[in-house]
């Protein structure tokens, strides 16, 4: 019997597992790489596309030269740290050793087990690692292209400029995360390796102790450790300037005078202790003197964070607001800095409450101007109106200002977009979907206070194709390929005819004539682009694709912004231009942010705590061939300035905007928001009013309808306004928001972003008296609610089939007072098409209402009565009065009329909304020759 059992030799089928996962290996590399490649492929055409490929190649080799540089760092310190770790432990590892199971010995290799699983192990943590350090790629190139100066910003307790806080504490952070990261690898790699070298002299019954390379790997690991947490204690140092606490941001007293320099210490001490360890694995001592290296630091941490203790509770706590008042003083003025509130100017508000007060002959713009359509309440009527067929839809509606007649008027505009969710289901197929429904058409434009004698909307720009009531106001390129609801991608140029619009029994057709999307070319481009698009089955077979056809995709303007700009925070929001040259262009405002501008207090922006905000960008999308042009309109935010030098080619200078263009560029609402926010509390710039919330300040609450149709209290939204803002010349289109004092109704004052020159960008916030209540939103509406005669005809008409809709209370400063409007609107329970009923109007100490806008400002300023009556009881005519063959005329007009009612009935019933409108105005206007005839 052998003294020993040996395993039989298995290399040949060693070898052959080896091929086969060799094999396995380049197939996978193949097929998943080569979806890769024609991913970017796919995108570089696309970039092309739109004239930016020198930003696409800059993109992508910051982001693989990020990907390479750290995977390939992460590989070769791992499998560097296995290498040594086993080399110093290789005479205690099994295969070294033959151990003993029941009595007999037995012989086992391990080692190329390790080998291997070391080799899959630093290669995954590489490629998981490249990937994320790659998708933190802005962070990493900010470092390199930062500019040099920002500015004279510096922070107030280290003194290092914006730069620093912006562009190098980020991008130290982040590799400081990832070295810590390896660092407890390699670690955990040492404890693993003596753990299995002990199981082994146990196994063998060893009695030997560690040897002196066994402890010389853990040394090494742990002085590699210690580094690494010292570099992080050290930027902990700057992160408490961005650190927010209950009362405000940034360093406190306690951190100022004990944490800050005790990190220090606890630095130093790190510093010994990594000293300590490496003497350690060069001198090779024992293991105590690790627990040596660690202590140091350990026990420096505990003592500074018992006095940091002492100091916040017997120092600071008993005389908080001495101690804490410089460094509030801090947080406010970089908060302020941060947000770009120190470009807000106040003034005084006189909040009066008489008529006289409104001034109403000097503010006819502003009266004229006041918006009674409320936004959903419009987007439910167009949809009824003006959809015309059930796959379009108005996504939203947007509030501009355009010259009207020769006088500048504000306007509502929705866009008619294609859905292709809402086809038929017998016509959901590949060719109507990709070839012939690929765009919508045209849009609409309302004043936002006419009304038809029916309550809907006079409208300026409607139906299809386009139809202007204003003289210069046209449409030119009325097609939408590129908006809001274009979530798919389609084929055009081809040899199908696309659907533009429908056209009475027929429909119109047309072909794309831009210049937008990837050409598809020859039948081996097809196939690649149809790879990549999951679209291999139809497009490089279809007879209605040639060269010349073209492929538009990502043309839902949000995504497009974002695959170009990914760095950018844009708007949700984007709002449709009608150039000067008749084309449709998607304008979105584009933001830089950050969440480490030092003294700063963070706030949410969407899921995203940050503490800087700038709108330094608006892009320009053409609806028609999705051109997408990006320009610069603040020249001074170091952010943008630094992803400028990155990318020199992708970005324009604001005077480059067309005129056209320019005139309806607009204060951001996510920007006014954000801003309102934190101007409620850094309003106040004293410290002792601060520290005590004496002034505190919320935006201003209205009543709002939740989704089971009940009123709420809400925050309200901005609304923008076209007026003259008090003291004054012209006018403008501002955006304003108010505001209530905290947990209280009444007005404290308001704030306007204006838009139009010189003021673009800038806010005014007017402050009223503070020795006078003044009524917020939330109490107007008690007033209306108490309103004896309104309160009874609201719940009359909620119980005839109907329902009231009330719309957004607006808030109007006007001449030295304050002008609430609140439109309310009636809606059939089986019709979704609210029609305006009433308007009422208000002043601190007066109520007016009437059927129409005139009629309320008649009983408001004029003293005539409010009534609920859309007119007064017609007296009838004297028979001498009324002109030989009147009386049949006004039969005729009386059956035309009764002729007009009967088809629109019908074509509502049938679905047959864009006809049905059409009857509707030939009903009106038979009833308005009724009228004359009667007069």
């Amino acid at each position: 019997m052998p003294d020993f059992i040996d395993w039989p030799q298995t290399d040949p089928p060693r070898r052959r597992r080896r091929l086969f996962l060799i094999v396995v290996a380049i197939v996978a590399c193949i097929v998943f790489g080569s979806r890769t490649a024609f991913s970017y492929w796919v995108d570089l055409c696309w970039f092309r596309s739109l004239g930016y490929a020198e930003v696409y190649w800059k993109t992508l080799s910051l982001q693989w030269g990020i990907f390479t540089a750290f995977a390939a760092a992460t590989f070769f310190i791992l499998y560097g740290a296995f290498s040594v770790l086993k080399r110093a432990h290789h005479g205690d590892l099994p295969s070294g050793h033959t151990i003993f199971i029941n009595g007999r010995p037995v012989r086992l290799t391990v080692e190329p087990v390790m080998r291997f699983a070391a080799l899959g192990v630093s290669l995954a943590v590489a490629g998981a690692t490249g990937a994320e350090m790659m998708a933190e790629w802005p962070t990493l190139a900010l470092l390199w292209f930062a500019p040099r100066a920002t500015g004279d910003v510096v922070d107030p307790i280290f003194g290092k400029p914006l730069n620093f806080f912006l562009f190098t504490l980020p991008a130290w952070q982040l590799m400081t995360d990832w070295l810590l990261l390896l660092a407890v690898i390699t670690c955990g790699l040492a404890v693993f390796f003596l753990l299995i070298t002990g199981g082994t002299r146990a196994l063998t019954r060893s009695r030997s102790s560690y040897g002196r390379s066994s402890s010389r790997g853990l040394s090494i690991t742990i002085t590699f450790l210690l580094l690494t947490l010292a570099m992080r204690v050290y930027i902990g140092r700057f992160e408490r300037l961005l650190d927010d606490h209950t009362i405000f941001a940034g360093v406190t007293y306690t951190d100022a005078h004990v944490m800050i320099g005790g990190l220090l210490i606890v630095c130093a001490a790190l510093f010994l202790g990594a000293s300590i360890s490496g003497i350690n694995a060069i001198s090779a001592r024992r293991g105590r003197w690790l627990a040596a290296a660690i202590l140091p630091a350990a026990v420096c941490y505990v003592a500074i964070g018992v006095v940091g203790w002492y100091v916040n509770s017997f120092i600071v706590k008993p005389n908080e607001l001495v101690r804490e008042q410089p460094y509030i003083a801090h947080n406010i003025d970089m908060t302020r800095k941060a947000y770009g509130l120190d470009r807000f100017s106040r003034r005084e508000f006189a909040a009066e409450t008489t008529v006289e007060a409104i001034d109403p002959t000097n503010n006819q713009p502003t009266i004229q101007n006041i918006r009674l359509w409320d936004v959903h309440a419009l987007q439910d009527t167009l949809r009824q109106i003006q959809e015309i067929r059930t796959y379009y839809d108005f996504p939203d509606i947007d509030i501009d200002r355009y010259g009207i007649n020769g006088s500048m008027r504000e306007v509502m505009l929705a866009t008619r977009e294609l859905n292709v969710d809402k086809l038929p289901e017998s016509s959901r197929n590949w060719i109507n979907e990709k070839l012939i429904y690929t765009h919508g058409y045209g849009i609409t434009m309302n004043s936002v206070n006419s009304f038809t004698s029916e309550g809907l909307p006079t409208l300026m720009l409607s139906n299809m194709p386009v139809q202007s009531t204003v003289p210069g106001l046209t449409v030119t390129r009325p097609e939408i390929y590129f908006g809001e609801l274009t979530n798919t991608d389609v084929y055009v140029k081809t040899r199908q005819k696309e659907f533009n619009y429908p056209q009475g029994q027929t429909n119109s057709f047309t072909s794309y004539e831009g210049n937008g999307g990837i050409v598809l070319g020859g039948f081996l481009r097809r196939i690649l682009l149809a790879f990549d698009r999951g679209d291999i089955g139809k497009l490089p077979f279809s007879d209605d694709i040639n060269a010349e056809s073209r492929l538009l995709m990502r043309r839902n303007v949000r995504d497009r912004v974002s695959a170009l700009a990914p760095f950018l925070t844009c708007d949700p929001d984007p709002y449709i231009v009608v150039g000067e040259d008749g084309r449709l262009s998607w304008v979105m405002d584009a933001f830089t942010v950050s969440d480490s501008y030092p003294y700063s207090r963070h706030y949410r922006l969407g899921e995203n705590p940050i503490n800087y905000m700038r709108n330094s960008v608006k892009v320009v999308i053409d609806a028609y061939d999705g051109r997408t042009t990006f320009y610069v309109f603040d020249t001074d935010d170091p952010i943008l300035g630094a992803y400028r030098r990155i990318f020199p080619g992708l970005f324009r200078n604001a005077s480059a905007m067309p005129a056209g263009l320019r005139k309806h560029v607009r204060y951001p609402e996510l920007l006014l928001k954000l801003q309102a926010e934190v101007y409620g509390l850094y309003h106040m710039t004293d410290p002792e009013v601060f520290y005590n919330r004496e002034d505190l300040w919320t935006v201003a609450s209205e009543v709002g309808m939740t989704e089971g149709g009940e009123q709420t209290a809400q925050a309200m939204e901005p609304n923008f306004v076209l007026m003259r803002l008090p003291g004054e010349g012209g006018m403008e289109f501002v955006e304003i928001l108010p505001f209530t004092p905290a947990n209280r109704n009444n007005l404290i004052g308001w704030i306007a972003g204006r838009s139009d020159g010189a003021h673009y960008g800038t806010s005014v916030v007017y402050d009223f008296p503070k020795t006078r209540l003044v009524d917020g939103p939330l109490q107007i509406e008690a007033r209306i609610d108490q309103n004896a005669q309104l309160s009874g005809q609201l719940t009359l008409w909620n119980q005839q089939g109907s329902h009231v809709r009330r719309g957004t209370l607006l808030v109007i400063p006007c001449g030295r007072a304050l002008l609430y409007a609140e439109p309310i609107y009636l809606q059939a329970e089986r019709s979704p098409m609210p029609e305006l009923r009433l308007v009422v109007l208000a002043l601190q100490d007066r109520l007016a209402y009437g059927p129409t806008f005139e009629a309320a400002l008649a009983s408001l300023f004029g003293g005539a009565a409010s009534s609920l009556s859309a007119t007064e009881p017609a007296r009838p005519a004297p028979v001498s009065a009324v002109a030989p063959g009147a009386e049949g005329d006004r039969n005729a007009l009386i059956a035309e009329a009764a002729k007009d009612l009967a088809d629109y009935q019908r074509l509502t019933a049938q679905g047959e909304l864009g006809e049905a409108g059409q009857k509707l105005e030939a009903l009106k206007r038979a009833l308005d020759k009724l009228n004359e005839r009667q007069r």
